[in-house]
């Protein structure tokens, strides 16, 4: 790799938002470093090479304390240092809480809230110790609503936004910065793997995933605390979550969106 370019490293990064912020950040310069646990990493690493960017692609498992582990070694062996970190990994899983497995439960949180922590706690210290570094973790505007038929998924998000927002706070005298990313629904692959199909926000019209990207990316680099990124319906959806709605409302509106079967 050309050690004079900045490096950034991406998790999630095989599709959705996570290949379209890789995308971004080789448009602007940076080399990468992407993982994802499946096969169509080493697809987007192709793609991804093609604009002339240097890719490690790093396939790992970050719901598993190895997964991570793996992944800290391979930034580390490169011996370059991390000048953006995109935290954006994370997955969902639809359905009442009475009915949704525990394994599904536990890994949602393995993966959006555990692995996001251990990774923070691995790259962060050499960042700050260079007193330079931006940091993006992917959070939701279901972060900031509680979440029937999705109750552990806005819960883990809620953690995220909480975590990203005090970090920026504790390291804001560093040189390092932590800016939280707050989609709305993005037309991912995110509603087929959590079996929502036939909700309603399933079946809605979803934002761009590279405008999410484009905009997160600009909020990282612009060292802002937080973004609603996406549509200006999405962003309003943002601001009246954030703003007028009681819990209780929210929950409700929720409630019908999500709902298994509602979509129909």
């Amino acid at each position: 790799m050309d050690t004079n370019r900045p490096l950034a490293v991406i998790t999630g990064a095989s599709s959705g938002i996570g290949l379209e912020l890789a995308r971004v950040c080789a448009g602007h310069g940076y080399d990468l470093l992407v993982t994802a646990e499946d096969g169509g990493l080493a697809l987007a690493a192709e793609e991804l090479r093609e604009q002339g960017t240097e890719v490690t692609a790093v396939r790992a498992d970050l719901a598993l304390y190895d997964g991570v582990e793996t992944l800290c070694r391979a930034v580390c062996d490169l011996g370059r240092p991390v000048s953006a970190l995109a935290l954006n990994a994370g997955v969902g899983s639809g359905g009442a809480f009475l009915d949704t497995g525990l394994s599904d439960d536990a890994r949602i949180i393995d993966l959006n809230v555990t692995a996001t922590v251990h990774l923070a706690k691995r790259l962060l210290p050499g960042m700050v110790a260079r007193g330079t570094g931006r940091v993006l973790i992917t959070s939701s505007i279901a972060s900031t609503m509680p979440g029937p038929y999705q109750a552990v998924y806005n819960a883990s998000k809620s953690f995220l936004q909480s975590f990203s927002q005090a970090l920026s706070d504790e390291l804001k005298d560093t040189g390092v910065t932590v800016t939280s990313l707050m989609p709305g629904a993005t037309a991912t692959d995110f509603f087929r793997r959590a079996h929502m199909l036939d909700t309603r926000v399933g079946r809605a019209k979803k934002d761009n995933p590279a405008l999410v990207a484009e905009q997160g990316f600009q909020a990282m680099t612009e060292g802002r605390q937080k973004i609603v990124a996406g549509s200006v319906k999405t962003k309003l959806q943002g601001a009246v979550a954030n703003r007028v709605l009681p819990d209780r409302v929210k929950a409700l509106m929720h409630h019908r969106m999500a709902e298994p079967g509602g979509g129909r």
